[in-house]
């Protein structure tokens, strides 16, 4: 099985983060993968995608160009990427700041509003780790059984000592987004 990921947004959302975690992940549970990063000059505040690919196989090729799961960040990447899903993929949007909905029938998509979330509970920044974490919750057979303390365990791995606040508010927003229930 192989599940081929993107991960949009505006530079600065942490996109790239996002990928790194899955991608760790993956690492841990001994799967094959790879993690393609792509962003303009402008770097933050400029559009920045993401792409995972997670197998139990090698991996042929990092691109992708029609993706089993898509996580939008703002409304360019939802019109960009969404329209790439494959019949039966999944979208997760933050609904915050995305305020189009998918007119497709042969996906599942989750609108979170991610943004708000992580200002209404003192985690501003985090609003792609509260996306992530429903997208755990829903997909965590797409990836492989990685679940919520594998998510957790690599927080603890990657983010260094000198930062290790930022682990309990990782794990602060990744709960609030794995609880969420719409």
């Amino acid at each position: 099985m192989l599940t081929e990921t993107i991960i949009c947004g505006f530079g600065g959302q942490g996109v790239l983060f996002s990928g790194k975690l899955l991608a760790n992940a993956a690492l841990m549970e001994g799967k094959e993968l790879s993690w393609l990063p792509s962003y303009g000059p402008e770097m933050r505040g400029g559009t920045c995608n993401c792409s995972v690919c997670v197998s139990d196989d090698p991996i042929g090729s990092p691109l992708v160009t029609a993706p089993d799961i898509v996580i939008a960040m703002n409304g360019p990447s939802f019109d960009k990427f969404e329209p790439m899903v494959k019949p039966g993929g999944v979208v997760f949007a933050d609904s915050s700041i995305i305020d189009r909905k998918s007119t497709r029938d042969d996906i599942t998509v989750y609108y979170i509003p991610s943004t708000e979330m992580a200002k209404e509970n003192g985690l501003t920044g985090m609003a792609n780790i509260i996306i992530l974490g429903k997208v755990i919750r829903e997909c965590s057979d797409k990836f492989f059984g990685i679940d919520y303390d594998k998510i957790v365990s690599v927080f603890e791995k990657i983010i260094p000592p000198k930062k290790a606040a930022m682990i309990e508010k990782n794990t602060a927003a990744f709960k609030l987004g794995y609880d969420y229930e719409k």
